[in-house]
């Protein structure tokens, strides 16, 4: 008796909490194998479940220079939640991530790695994400910086602008929005698809 369960793209997307550019992109990779089933994509589960033990057990090195064809992003919120989300995520999306819950130990990692991109909240306790962001500045004054925030005013708005920021995101977001404002701020092309989600 066969005792693979296979599931669909849709199931796949529940299940990944991805979008459906992500799901291609790892299929045309060869990281999650998929079998065609008339003009239908079917996935074994195993298959999925193997490659995200693999992706959770691949510790970033912290003396890693970026010189990966993967870019690397560094994502700080103060909330596990949201941190894990935003990791998986662009994991998914096949950008090498790094986490940090405050803003100090977000700079520390700033000095010590080399990132193509900062994603950082903008109400942490401590040091606030702009407060990050004018230090990450004096570290690497061209860094991309993408926002998010649950509490957005009209003065940290107008300060993230002046401070260069790419991106602002206010929470709740959905996932194609984050994907889109990485891409973006990366100069990375836009899928069709993903645009307006």
């Amino acid at each position: 008796m066969n005792e693979d369960h296979f599931l669909t793209t849709e199931e796949v997307l529940d299940y990944l909490q991805v979008n459906l550019r992500t799901v291609y992109r790892l299929i045309k990779t060869g990281r999650i194998p998929a079998f065609r089933v008339g003009r239908q994509w079917r996935f074994r589960k195993r298959d999925i479940e193997l490659w995200l033990d693999r992706s959770r057990s691949a510790a970033p090195d912290p003396d890693h220079d970026g010189a990966s064809d993967k870019h690397r992003v560094l994502v700080v919120d103060d909330e596990q939640a949201v941190r894990e989300l935003l990791e998986k995520t662009l994991t998914l999306a096949d950008y090498d991530v790094d986490t940090a819950a405050d803003g100090a130990s977000a700079l520390d990692r700033l000095r010590a790695v080399r990132y193509a991109l900062l994603i950082t909240d903008l109400k942490m306790p401590g040091m606030d994400g702009l407060s990050v962001i004018r230090e990450a500045r004096r570290i690497r004054p061209e860094l991309p910086v993408v926002i998010i925030t649950g509490c957005s005013t009209e003065a940290s708005a107008i300060e993230a602008v002046n401070l260069g920021v790419t991106g602002y995101l206010i929470k709740p977001f959905r996932l194609p929005r984050v994907l889109a404002a990485a891409a973006r701020a990366l100069g990375e092309p836009l899928p069709v698809g993903d645009i307006g989600q």
